[in-house]
C-alpha cells in the first residue's frame, strides 16, 4: 500500500520543518516549536558513536533538546541512545487504507467540509486543544495541496482536521474534536471527508500516525478498516 520509506516522505512534505540541513550522517532539522516530528534528527547514512554528540551540538545551536526519531532500520542507533541515557517516547504507528474504500460513504455535507485556510472557529478549536501558532505554521510550510476540514455535531463545530497530498498521497494530521462532542461521529466523519477530498484531488491512499497510547484513535481507525503500515518512535535525553 505504501512503503516505510515513501510514508517518510508523505510525511515531511505534508508536515514539513521550517529546515532541514545534513550534516555528516545526520539530517537535522528546525523544527521553530512545531512539535517532535519536525524537530527530531535522523541517521540518513553510515554513522558511529562519535558522531551522535555533532547531532546533539547541532540541536542544542537551534535551541532544541537532544532528539532523535528512530525507524525500523535503526535498531543500532536506538541501542547506541540507550545507552547513553536516552529514554523512549511517544513510540507511533502508521495507519493507511485506500480513499476509495474511505470516501465511501461520504459524511453529510454539513457533518464534515474542507476548506482553506483555517476559519477561526478551526483555530480556536486547535488552540484550545495545545495546537498553537507553532503548529499552524508547519501547516502553511506545506506547499502542496491542503485543506482544513471542519466537523459538526448537532449543529454546532465540533472537530477539526488538516490534510495535505505529496504525489498521489495523503496524510492527514492534528485531528482533534472537542471535549463536549467527542463519541459522536465527528472523527469518523473528517475522516471520510478527508478521503473524498484526498481522492477528488488525486490521492489514492489516505495516511495517518497515532501514538501508541491513543487507543480511541487506534479504535478509530481499525474501525475503518485502515492497517498499520509502519512504525517509529523518539529518543530523547
Amino acid at each position: 500500500m505504501i512503503s516505510p520509506a515513501r510514508l517518510a516522505d508523505v510525511m515531511a512534505a505534508t508536515w514539513p520543518a521550517a529546515k532541514a540541513t545534513r550534516l555528516g550522517p545526520w539530517m537535522i532539522r528546525d523544527g521553530k516549536g512545531g512539535g517532535q516530528r519536525v524537530s527530531a534528527a535522523t541517521a540518513e547514512g553510515a554513522w558511529s558513536d562519535e558522531d551522535i554528540p555533532m547531532a546533539e551540538e547541532a540541536m542544542a545551536q537551534l535551541g532544541q533538546g537532544p532528539l532523535f526519531l528512530i525507524r525500523a532500520q535503526d535498531v543500532l542507533l536506538d541501542q547506541a541512545l540507550q545507552a547513553r541515557g536516552y529514554r523512549i517516547n511517544d513510540p507511533v504507528l502508521a495507519y493507511a487504507a485506500p480513499t476509495a474504500h474511505l470516501a465511501d460513504p461520504a459524511p453529510a455535507t454539513m457533518a464534515a467540509f474542507t476548506h482553506w485556510p483555517p476559519l477561526a472557529i478551526c483555530r480556536q478549536i486547535w488552540n484550545e486543544a495545545g495546537i498553537g501558532p507553532a503548529r499552524l505554521a508547519v501547516m502553511d510550510r506545506a506547499t502542496g495541496p491542503k485543506c482544513a476540514i471542519l466537523a459538526r455535531s448537532n449543529d454546532r463545530p465540533s472537530g477539526v482536521a488538516f490534510v495535505a497530498l505529496h504525489g498521489n498521497r495523503a496524510m492527514l494530521h492534528a485531528l482533534e474534536v472537542a471535549p463536549p462532542a467527542r463519541r459522536q461521529g465527528s472523527a469518523h466523519n473528517m475522516m471520510r471527508a478527508a478521503a473524498v477530498w484526498a481522492q477528488q484531488n488525486g490521492a489514492d491512499t489516505l495516511s495517518v500516525v497515532v501514538t501508541v497510547a491513543n487507543a480511541p484513535a487506534r479504535a478509530l481507525y481499525t474501525s475503518l478498516k485502515m492497517e498499520v503500515v509502519g512504525q517509529y518512535h523518539y529518543r530523547q535525553r
